[in-house]
């Protein structure tokens, strides 16, 4: 991994109809390295992926991307949005949706050469999709699917690779699989990963960081290092314990705080 940040945040604010949703906000992620960024439903954690993206206007602070400042079109970033929907009966072929990525930029029918055709091979190839990219796009699972939109931000071969809720509606099996891609692409690739979930849980086993949102602030490092009482009480403003059982971490609130932005499913509530 290189010492030199990818992504650089620093100390930004976002407003939104009144209410500050980002409030200095700090962190960076360097090359090869996947970052959790956790939190709650509301939280923030959209707005500051489309910040990221060039695609909200900061109230203070900057953020640069590769050293430059943020565009929409910068084509060090790799996006997967939180929802993408796909009409069963559109006749485009998974390995078709890939091969979009190469041009994403241009308008119009571009026919694809040898090399650009090699390249979509070798990403389906990386991303365990050979079997079903020749499948209709919208046929095919959740899993799958995720798959080939990973494949689609990759191919354009971005240095980092924002994902907003990869995670969500996926059965248990699809996750594990989908997160292990994710890991082997940010030691293969050397591509910096961000990553938002509700929860930590599945994100353990392979997570270098870790940015926890929320009450528009973030804490940001190492689990060990974020993850602690001292540090989350001081983020929530009021006591809550961390508990590691049988390698979960649950984030327990002190009673009469149990409904304070705590992420779904790593929140043990005490009564």
């Amino acid at each position: 991994m290189s010492d030199k940040p990818v992504l650089e945040v620093d100390s930004i604010c976002v407003t939104l109809g009144g209410r500050r949703i980002l409030d200095h906000v700090t962190f960076d992620v360097r090359a090869g390295e996947f970052t959790g960024l956790i939190g709650s439903n509301g939280v923030g954690k959209t707005t500051l992926l489309r910040a990221i993206l060039g695609l909200q206007r900061l109230d203070e602070g900057h953020i640069l991307v590769s050293g430059s400042p943020i565009s929409p079109r910068n084509r060090s970033l790799g996006y997967v949005p939180q929802r993408i929907v796909v009409d069963p009966d559109v006749p485009m072929r998974a390995r078709d949706f890939v091969a979009l990525g190469l041009d994403a930029h241009r308008y119009g029918v571009t026919r694809r050469t040898p090399r650009q055709r090699d390249l979509v091979d070798q990403i389906l190839h990386d991303v365990d999709a050979e079997r079903f990219a020749d499948n209709r796009l919208g046929g095919l699972s959740g899993g799958e699917q995720q798959r080939i939109f990973i494949a689609h931000a990759l191919i354009g071969q971005p240095k980092l690779l924002l994902l907003d809720e990869p995670l969500a509606n996926l059965d248990p099996k699809s996750v594990q699989e989908v997160v292990a891609l994710l890991h082997r692409v940010a030691r293969d690739y050397g591509v910096a990963i961000v990553l938002s979930a509700h929860e930590m849980n599945a994100l353990l086993p392979v997570m270098d960081r870790v940015v926890y949102l929320t009450g528009g602030r973030a804490a940001s490092g190492t689990t060990d290092e974020v993850i602690r009482s001292e540090v989350l009480s001081q983020l929530y403003g009021h006591h809550v314990d961390v508990l590691k059982l049988h390698g979960r971490v649950l984030v327990v609130a002190e009673p009469g705080q149990e409904n304070q932005d705590i992420p779904e499913h790593a929140t043990l509530t005490v009564n």
